[in-house]
Formats: structure tokens, sequence, C-alpha cells
């Protein structure tokens, strides 16, 4: 009996990683081994990429908070602190907004932060 090799099957699977790999220079988009390696690789990366993603932007947000927070001679940490001790719950991503973009708003938050840290000082 001769080998069956169920052909619409294995055309499709072959398929599946050539249309992913649209788009890729030369043999990595035509080739199925080549497609088939550089289509792993770029899942891998996708799927690490994702979780470096949110750590890049929390990096930002403090960065931008940062910067806002020392024009009024408050380091970050103390900010936070400050705000903690405040019971205000906001989070970074909303502080970093209204630091680039309401920087008024913004000084409101430090007031209350630089109030709550004279209160617990003088405590």
């Amino acid at each position: 009996m001769p080998r069956a090799t169920n052909n619409p099957a294995s055309r499709r699977r072959r398929k599946k990683i050539l249309d992913r790999a649209e788009g890729y220079y030369s043999g990595r988009r035509k080739l199925f081994q080549n497609a088939k390696e550089t289509v792993k690789r770029a899942l891998r990366y996708a799927y690490r990429d994702r979780r470096q993603r949110k750590r890049e932007f929390r990096a930002l947000w403090i960065a931008r908070i940062n910067a806002a927070t020392r024009s009024a001679d408050l380091p970050y940490s103390r900010f936070m602190a400050g705000l903690r001790a405040a019971g205000v719950e906001v989070n970074r991503k909303m502080l970093a907004d209204l630091a680039v973009r309401e920087p008024e708003v913004f000084a409101q938050y430090v007031k209350i932060a630089q109030e709550a840290l004279a209160a617990k000082a003088g405590a």
C-alpha cells in the first residue's frame, strides 16, 4: 500500500507559515524552512516584547513624574510617599499624563503630597 501524505493538511500547514512570513526579505518569505525559523523567532520576540512594553511604559511614566516633581523640589519617591500618606489613589499613567498635558492640575497633586508629608513629619 502506498504511503499517504495527507496533502491538503500539509499544504495548509506550510501555507500558514508562508503567509505569516509575508513581507520578510528574500528566502525568508519564499522558502519554507527559512520562513519557519524566521516566523518562530518573530513569535518569540512578540511574546517577550509584549511583556517588555509594559516595563518600558512604567519606566517612562516614572521618568515624566520625576521630572515634573523635581521642578517643585520634591523627588519622585517623596511625592509618591506623600500621595500614599494623603490617601490619593491615582496610577502612574494618569499622573504622567497630567504632568505633561495639565501641569496646573499636577501641581495640585504635588501640593497635596507636600502637605501630607508635612503633617506626617509634624505628627
